[in-house]
């Protein structure tokens, strides 16, 4: 309160206090100080930038901070003529300040300070500033002209309301600097000004188009400014290529002839270089279909990101390295590898693999390693962009590169384990199923090379990917050479660990060890044996810090061998396992935060609880301690302009969105994986403890439904609603069941709202209709329906402004076939959400059934809307089954939107789209079923038109069954509960020919029940003039027990087993009907008596 009473009535003083401390900044905790009482008088800092240079720098990051974070805390409750007098010295500042550094840095204060002074209609609450950039841009005054850019760079916004009004001021005054002839530095200023202008601005088309003419004069200064040394306008280049890459179209051609001369020229600087491949690399990702309009130019920068990937250096200890050291992200090698993955992934493997083959294949053939070693990592980046058109060539590309296994050199060998490792993952599981043999022998061979550790260990690696996706079928016959080359190994590595202290190879065999024990499941048990006492040494006397990575491997492959052979085999050493397990345990809080073995313990727990089951329960006092801490990391978060990101690196762990106005949003992502990692083993525990996890719920329930918000893997999300509500909470009784529900029903309705990610919305949809189905009636209140209402309204009226801008990208004259196939990818990520829309809708009619209908009725239109005749066939089938549930759930209420849907109903039931002719066929058979009286006209017309597509031609066709089968389902269910509508004598015996089903086990169990409703009151027309048909229906049912369309728990197999047995006592005619059947069908009838 003190340093607030000074700073309010002694700003002179405060300046004092804060000039000494600025002065002392050699005690960095003074700056915390400075902070704050620059938050308590803005003013006061704003006077310290007329004192000495230090004390100015220090003032003006400290204000430009303020401003930033607090603007609203700060600046609105200073005094007028306080707010009046800190605009002005600004001003006075920027034309006063000898130091271009500190004038550059008030310059950002006053561009902060203006963006803070937009209102929320737009309008400039500083119009001084406006009239100081219209001066100081027309000034003699090289450093004011310096100043009025740097503003609008920083804020390109600052116009406000009024930018329409001064736009052709803007271009004016922009062209005019970029003319510049005498001052380079002003020309560079306004080519980035003018980039951030048109990233600004990015949406508005008709002004970049208005603006295109400045892009040669940005393009200049691309060029010019890389040659004395500065790289920012390139920087900017970059950004439109990401964010408005169609500013470029009008001179792409330039724009790539730009970049190409600039990667190419080795005077530049590798980051120059690097920033102008950026450039087409950026395009072939954000405008793929405009870049294809130019592959001449692609062609010539394969070989540039080729000759990057040899840039290399020689280096004799490489192969002995026992620490892999990070990829260098800022070499050339490592630049141009990823380049080529990510311009192989966006233009396609049509475009790419022509241009690339040749090249490699002559790479490959160079006496000099470095181009051999590119050759096979440049196969290694390309496998997933080009995956379908190397597909077709894999067995040649195969074959070669694994000669190179065998090559001279040893960094060449690493790459082709390298291009096999990825490969193996790129192509998997054709690789394993057509080089198996080849691939395992190598890789083995390889692994002998004791000469050259790194190529051990990454043989190893590579073998790693392999059986990750091999079937366990293909790898059994090579067990016992895998074992015994692993375990050879394994022994000679432990003795070199005890001897040297080298560890590199060991610690990848112990996983390649896990990797096979995890595909062989119970086919390693002969092995078992020979590998576990090794691994128990590994984890009791690998303790140094340096070897934690190789004790946290061994702890992972341990219980990955246990899950694999199971209980009964790992239950000897389970004992001393577990003890182990606990010792790590009891010293975890000693671990530092980056220990790797955090991670591997972690998931070794829940296998352990997994192979252990109800056993596991004791140690969960132990475990859940240091789970929880884990599962609570909070990741660093900032919103950053752009010289704080400067000063903040990507290898840090910091990954940053771009939000424009020179401002971003960085998140610090490491632990999020381990946090990930860490929810889904509370997930495992709860499922397989069950009531043994209840006391451990709630603090796991209140730690991890807040996060959906932000942090869950799609995979998980189900697993959390529904293990923690169905497993744990019910046990602990109705009461606090609901209590558990509602806490997690909030947080869910709000993730569906505001969830960016298609995979995981769907997934917390999904969620969210299972736990409404498990909940029932009265789970949702007034709050929430008005909520989720409004919520599903916005998705539906975003699915069809989705399919509006699709179809007008189709017009866009960059449209092409490769450009369709990703509408299509849109296209089905956005059915994929209108199935969960209606898996939503569905749980909530079976659930709360015709009281819910007032509330739908909000929606009624937009399912309309999906179901006309012109939209596409995905749409029409989802709005039918949305009604398909009102009527099977909502009847007999249902009929008073017949209006809307029985005419598109029975359209649809002769509609070229089978999925939309089921939905409808489904729709006619729960009308029959449950639908009530005032349905009865509609059969009459629906009947025929089942027959109809149930007797076409084709209608047993595979794409074609589920519809037909679900057409013979509503006939039965017409003919069942509404026959006064159909004559049943007629449809009968050509309803008995149409069956089994087959396909639709839901459907087939519907008509067995009314086969056995027709069998059991002795119908004529079914058993035949003495019972002739008998044989034809000991037939139908064999045929459903074989495709399982019966099953031996069910009511209705109690009863057509029940039916045989009947005909059983009469041996003549068991005789006639057993022996029209074949061997399959003679079993499967003998199965369903023994277990029905």
């Amino acid at each position: 309160m003190l340093i607030l009473y000074i700073a309010q009535h002694n700003a002179s003083f405060l300046c004092e206090i804060i000039s000494r401390d600025l002065q002392s900044l050699i005690n960095p905790s003074h700056v915390r100080t400075c902070g704050f009482i620059c938050k308590a008088c803005p003013y006061s800092c704003v006077k310290l930038l007329n004192v000495s240079p230090q004390v100015k720098q220090m003032a003006a990051v400290l204000l430009r901070r303020l401003l930033s974070s607090s603007f609203e805390e700060v600046y609105p409750s200073l005094a007028i003529d306080v707010q009046t007098a800190i605009r002005t010295e600004l001003l006075a500042g920027i034309q006063s300040e000898g130091s271009s550094n500190i004038r550059k840095k008030v310059c950002d204060i006053a561009a902060e300070l203006s963006r803070n002074l937009i209102d929320d209609d737009g309008n400039n609450q500083w119009p001084e500033i406006l009239k100081f950039l219209f001066d100081s841009v027309n000034s003699q005054d090289v450093s004011l002209r310096e100043s009025a850019l740097h503003i609008f760079w920083n804020f390109p916004g600052i116009f406000g309301n009024q930018q329409q009004h001064y736009l052709e001021v803007i271009k004016r005054m922009l062209v005019q600097c970029m003319q510049d002839q005498e001052n380079p530095q002003i020309r560079t200023l306004a080519a980035r000004a003018a980039a951030s202008f048109v990233l600004s601005n990015e949406s508005n088309t008709a002004l970049l188009k208005h603006f295109s003419d400045l892009l040669p004069g940005i393009l200049q200064a691309v060029n010019e400014s890389c040659y004395r040394g500065d790289d920012s306008v390139l920087k900017s280049l970059v950004e439109i290529a990401d964010t408005a890459p169609k500013y470029l179209r009008p001179n792409l051609e330039a724009t790539l002839q730009l970049s190409l001369k600039l990667c190419a020229d080795t005077n530049l600087t590798n980051m120059q270089r690097q920033l102008a491949l950026e450039v087409i690399v950026t395009l072939s990702e954000t405008a793929a279909a405009m870049l294809r309009k130019h592959t001449n130019i692609v062609a010539q920068s394969v070989p540039q990101m080729l000759s990057m990937m040899v840039d290399l250096e020689e280096d004799e200890e490489w192969a002995m390295a026992d620490e892999l050291e990070d990829d260098d992200f800022d070499s050339n090698a490592v630049a141009g590898e990823s380049a080529l993955d990510r311009i192989a992934c966006g233009l396609g493997g049509k475009i790419v693999l022509p241009m690339i083959k040749q090249h490699i294949m002559q790479m490959l053939q160079n006496p000099d390693w470095k181009y051999r070693h590119a050759g096979l990592m440049a196969l290694s980046a390309i496998g997933e962009g080009c995956h379908q058109q190397m597909e077709a060539i894999l067995s040649e590309i195969v074959s070669f590169v694994l000669l190179f296994c065998q090559d001279p050199h040893p960094r060449v060998r690493y790459a082709a384990c390298n291009a096999i490792g990825q490969m193996a993952t790129d192509f998997a599981p054709t690789f394993q199923k057509k080089f198996h043999d080849k691939v395992i022998s190598a890789l083995l061979q390889t692994m002998e090379d004791q000469s050259n550790p790194r190529v051990q260990a990454h043989a190893a690696a590579a073998l790693i990917n392999f059986t990750e996706d091999c079937p366990k079928t293909l790898l059994t016959p090579y067990l016992d050479s895998l074992v015994q080359h692993l375990h050879v190994i394994m022994v000679a590595k432990l003795q070199e660990l005890i001897q040297k202290g080298t560890k590199l190879v060991l610690e990848q065999v112990v996983t390649s060890i896990a990797s096979v024990a995890d595909t062989a499941e119970e086919k390693f048990v002969p092995y078992y044996d020979l590998f576990m006492p090794s691994l128990k040494h590994i984890v009791e006397n690998a303790v140094q810090k340096e070897l934690r990575l190789l004790r946290g491997k061994t702890i992972e492959c341990i219980s990955l061998i246990g899950l694999a052979v199971g209980k009964e085999k790992f239950m000897p050493d389970a004992s001393a396992v577990m003890q182990l397990l606990l010792k790590t345990q009891t010293d975890f809080n000693d671990l530092e935060d980056d220990d790797p073995q955090i991670s591997y313990m972690i998931s070794a727990w829940a296998r352990m609880c997994k192979i252990l089951g109800k056993e596991f329960q004791q140690y969960l006092p132990v475990v859940m301690g240091p789970l929880m801490k884990t599962a609570s990391i909070k990741p660093e978060v900032a919103l950053l302009d752009t010289q704080d990101m400067e000063n903040m690196s990507e290898d840090d762990g910091w990954e940053f969105v771009n939000l424009g106005d020179q401002q971003s949003f960085g998140i610090k992502t490491a632990g999020l994986e381990e946090k990930a990692t860490a929810c889904q083993m509370l997930v495992c525990y709860a499922k397989e403890l069950k009531e043994g996890f209840v006391e451990y719920t709630e603090q796991v329930v209140k730690l991890m439904v807040p996060l959906l918000k932000f942090y869950f893997h799609d995979d998980i999300l189900h697993e959390i609603t529904i293990t923690f509500l169905d497993r744990c909470a019910r046990v602990r009784g109705p009461e606090y069941l609901t209590q558990m529900w509602h806490f997690m029903c909030d947080a869910l309705i709000k993730s569906i709202g505001t969830e960016p990610d298609s995979d995981v919305l769907s997934e917390i949809m999904h969620s969210f209709a299972k736990c409404i189905e498990l909940m029932g009636d009265g789970c949702l209140n007034n709050e929430h329906f008005e909520e989720l209402g409004g919520i599903l309204k916005s998705k539906l009226e975003e699915h069809f402004k989705n399919q509006e801008v699709r179809q007008a990208k189709r017009q866009d004259e960059d449209y092409d076939e490769q450009v369709e196939e990703t509408l299509q990818d849109e296209d089905d990520n956005d059915v994929y959400i209108l199935t969960k829309v209606s898996d939503i809708l569905h749980s909530i009619f079976s659930s709360y059934r015709e009281k819910v209908l007032p509330w739908f009725e909000q929606l009624l239109q937009l399912i309309v809307n999906l179901i006309c005749p012109h939209r596409p066939w995905a749409d029409r089938q989802w709005g039918l089954c949305i009604f398909d549930d009102i009527i099977e759930h909502c009847s007999p209420s249902s009929f008073k939107y017949g209006e809307y849907f029985l005419r598109p109903m029975m359209q649809a039931l002769c509609d070229s789209s089978p999925e939309v002719r089921q939905a409808a066929a489904y729709g006619v058979g729960v009308m029959a079923q449950f639908g009530g009286e005032s349905y009865r006209p509609a059969f009459t017309e629906a009947v025929p038109l089942l027959v109809g597509v149930i007797q076409s031609p084709d209608s047993r066709a595979k794409e074609n069954a589920n519809a037909t089968e679900n057409c013979i389902s509503a006939v039965a269910k017409v003919m069942k509960y509404r026959p006064e509508c159909v004559n049943v004598t007629e449809i009968l015996p050509h309803w008995l020919s149409w069956l089994p089903l087959n396909e639709d086990k839901e459907e087939a169990v519907h008509t067995f029940t009314y086969l056995c409703d027709l069998i059991e009151s002795n119908n004529p027309i079914v058993l035949g003039p003495d019972n002739t048909n008998l044989p034809k229906i000991f037939i139908i049912i064999a045929d459903g027990v074989v495709n399982e369309s019966i099953k031996g728990e069910d009511g209705c197999s109690k009863r057509l087993a029940n039916v045989i047995r009947q005909v059983q006592v009469s041996g003549g005619l068991w005789t006639q009907c057993v022996s029209a059947l074949n061997e399959a069908q003679q079993k499967a009838i003998q199965d369903l008596l023994n277990t029905a």
